[in-house]
């Protein structure tokens, strides 16, 4: 993809492609080791104002069962102990601020709700491109991800899991909306 050259030409409402779409995330387990999972169901929206990017909002919700390491045991565990999908099914974020950093570069200011716990963070955004796709619709294209420590939400499962898996995590969005009509 390429980007278009005016921030201008991508203003609109947008949603997100979720089969072009990846939230992923890294933790670290025992002895160095690294857990890389995602999630598979979300969805989402933004509005872009290129013009002023200060007036950009993106909204994200992600279903907590969904979460994918590659290990169906550990996923469970994931889900229901660390995340408590049962009763938190939903994480979600909304932007309450978007900051121009560089000439294709964001600092989305936002809420991230997990396990009922609401809390500030700033995610760093990369805008990666932007063109029209084979129907004719604008496609935008962000990379980007934040650190967090899990315990400032509630996600741990006993105090044996509270030393075998690191405090942080980062997150990882590989980003893909399209220009509503």
């Amino acid at each position: 993809m390429t980007t278009m050259t005016a921030l201008s030409e991508l203003t609109g409402d947008y949603v997100l492609d979720t089969a072009r779409t990846r939230i992923g995330f890294v933790a670290r387990h025992t002895m160095g080791t690294r857990v890389r999972g995602r999630f598979d169901e979300f969805e989402g929206s933004a509005h872009l104002d290129g013009g002023d990017p200060s007036k950009s909002g993106a909204r994200l919700t992600i279903q907590a069962q969904s979460i994918q390491t590659g290990n169906e045991r550990r996923d469970e565990q994931l889900s229901s102990k660390f995340l408590g999908a049962g009763d938190h099914p939903a994480i979600t974020f909304t932007s309450i601020a978007v900051d121009q950093v560089g000439e294709t570069a964001f600092k989305v200011a936002g809420d991230l709700a997990i396990r009922g716990v609401t809390k500030p963070v700033a995610v760093d955004f990369e805008l990666t491109g932007a063109e029209n796709d084979r129907m004719g619709d604008l496609r935008v294209t962000f990379r980007g991800g934040v650190t967090i420590s899990r315990g400032d939400w509630g996600v741990n499962w006993n105090v044996a899991t509270s030393a075998a898996v690191g405090g942080k995590v980062r997150l990882e969005f590989d980003v893909a909306v399209v220009r509503q009509a």
